[in-house]
C-alpha cells in the first residue's frame, strides 16, 4: 500500500504520520509539507517532499506516483487566508482541486480522506448541527473547504476516487506558542492550567464549544481511511462549556491550578467560538467515529506526549 499525507508536518499531520508509521506494516508513506520532515518521522518506508501543493513541480512529482490512500490535510489557516486571499485560494482551493484531478487520473480509485472544517457552516443559529446542516460559510476558508467537498463528491460519483470529507471541530491542544487562531484560547487554557500558570481567558465560563483531542482526531482519520463509506461527515466532539473544562482540569490537577484562571471575555471571540449548539452525529458514531468521552479524558488525550 502507498499512502500520501499532505500537511504532514502540521499539528494533525505530524501526529497522523507517527501513527501511520507504527500501525501500517509494509506501507510506503509519502509526507508532503513546506518544511523538512520532523525529527520523529523517519524510516525506510517514509519518503518526504518539501514544497507546496501550489507548486507545479511538486504536483508533477506526486503525479509520477500512484497512491492507494490519501490524507489531504494541507491548508492555509482561516485567519491568514482572510488576510492573504490570493494565497488562500491558491492553496485551499486551486491546489486541492488540482490534487484531486491528479489522483483521479491514475485510474486506481484511491481512498481520499479530506480534512474539511466546521467553518463551512458559517453562523450557527443555535439549532443542532449535523452533516446535513446547510453550509453558509462566512469566510473564504470555509467557502473553499465546501467547494473541495463538492469536487471530492463529484470525483467519487464518477468512480474516479473513493472520497470522504470530515468536518473537523476545534482540535486541542495545539503546541505553544498558540497563535493565529481565534480558538487559540482552547489550547492555551489547557497548557496554562496543566503548567500551573495564571491565565486570562478571553471567553466567559459559560462559553461553549466543540472539543476534540488530536489523539482522537487522528483515530477518526485512520477510521475514515479504512471504511468504504463515502460522502461528507461531521466528526463527533464533546460540547463543553469552559466551566465544564475547568471542572475536568480540577479533577486532574486539583482545584488550586484552575483557580489561577481569570476571565476577561472578548465578545468578538465568544460570539464566534463560544456559542456552539448541540451536534447530531448518531450516524457517525454508528460508523465507528468517536469523541473523547469526557472532559477529563479529552484533556488527558490532548496533552498526551506525542500530540503536543
Amino acid at each position: 500500500m502507498r499512502i500520501l499525507v499532505t500537511g504532514a508536518a502540521g499539528f494533525i499531520g505530524r501526529a497522523l504520520l507517527q501513527r501511520l508509521l507504527v500501525d501500517t506494516d509494509g506501507a510506503d508513506i509519502t509526507g508532503l509539507d513546506l518544511v523538512a520532515a520532523p525529527p520523529e518521522a523517519s524510516g525506510a518506508r517514509l519518503s518526504w517532499i518539501s514544497g507546496g501543493l501550489d507548486d507545479r513541480a511538486v504536483l508533477e512529482q506526486l503525479g509520477a506516483a500512484s497512491f492507494d490512500r490519501v490524507f489531504h490535510l494541507a491548508s492555509v489557516p482561516g485567519g491568514r487566508a482572510e488576510v492573504e486571499p490570493a494565497l488562500g485560494r491558491r492553496v485551499n482551493l486551486d491546489a486541492s482541486l488540482d490534487l484531486l484531478q491528479l489522483l483521479a487520473q491514475h485510474g486506481n480509485r484511491p481512498r481520499v480522506v479530506y480534512a474539511s472544517s466546521i467553518a463551512v457552516y458559517g453562523a450557527l443559529s443555535g439549532a443542532p448541527v449535523s452533516a446535513q446542516t446547510e453550509a453558509r460559510p462566512l469566510i473564504s476558508y470555509g467557502a473553499h473547504k465546501r467547494m473541495v467537498e463538492i469536487a471530492l463528491a463529484d470525483h467519487t460519483r464518477r468512480g474516479e476516487l473513493s472520497g470522504i470529507a470530515l468536518r473537523l471541530p476545534g482540535i486541542v491542544a495545539r503546541p505553544r506558542p498558540v497563535s493565529g487562531f481565534g480558538s487559540a484560547f482552547m489550547s492555551e487554557l489547557l497548557h496554562a492550567v496543566s503548567a500551573g500558570e495564571s491565565y486570562a481567558c478571553p471567553v466567559s465560563p459559560d462559553a461553549t464549544a466543540w472539543w476534540l483531542s488530536a489523539k482522537v482526531a487522528v483515530d477518526n482519520l485512520i477510521r475514515a481511511g479504512e471504511i468504504d463509506v463515502c460522502g461528507t461527515l461531521q466528526l463527533p466532539a464533546l460540547r463543553l462549556s469552559i466551566a465544564e473544562v475547568m471542572a475536568g482540569l480540577a479533577l486532574l490537577y486539583g482545584a488550586e491550578r484552575p483557580a489561577r484562571v481569570t476571565f476577561d471575555p472578548d465578545d468578538s471571540i465568544e460570539k464566534v467560538f463560544g456559542r456552539f449548539p448541540m451536534l447530531e452525529v448518531d450516524a457517525e458514531l454508528a460508523l465507528g467515529f468517536a469523541h473523547d468521552g469526557s472532559a477529563a479524558e479529552m484533556i488527558t488525550n490532548a496533552l498526551r506526549a506525542g500530540y503536543i
